[in-house]
């Protein structure tokens, strides 16, 4: 099976699908939301069989990139900043792609290496 292909896919369901209206709304202002947002999107990678210091890795990454991402889009919006509102969720959901395949093929690297 392609792992990247799979990881896509697994990152468009856990940080759409099961992202809840509460998550989405007060992750930009609540870190408690934040965390259980990260915490319930890295559970797809665990259920897949991705190994735990792959998943926790990505899950204090995604962490960290939606605690500035989510301010910056909050921020844009209510400042009618629409065009740079949807730029960001781009530059978001890239470096989520970006930090979830290099650190595939870096675990992969590690793993055949030592």
């Amino acid at each position: 099976m392609n792992y990247i292909l799979l990881i896509i896919w697994i990152h468009f369901i856990a940080d759409f699908i099961l992202q809840n209206d509460k998550m989405a709304i007060n992750k930009s202002s609540n870190n408690k939301w934040l965390f259980i947002h990260s915490f319930v999107y890295s559970i797809p990678f665990l259920i897949v069989g991705f190994s735990l210091n792959y998943v926790l890795f990505n899950g204090i990454f995604h962490f960290i990139v939606d605690w500035f991402t989510s301010r910056g889009t909050t921020k844009l919006w209510k400042e009618n900043k629409r065009h740079w509102f949807f730029v960001l969720i781009g530059f978001d959901q890239m470096l989520h792609l970006t930090i979830l395949i290099v650190s595939y093929y870096a675990e992969f690297y590690w793993e055949v290496v030592f």
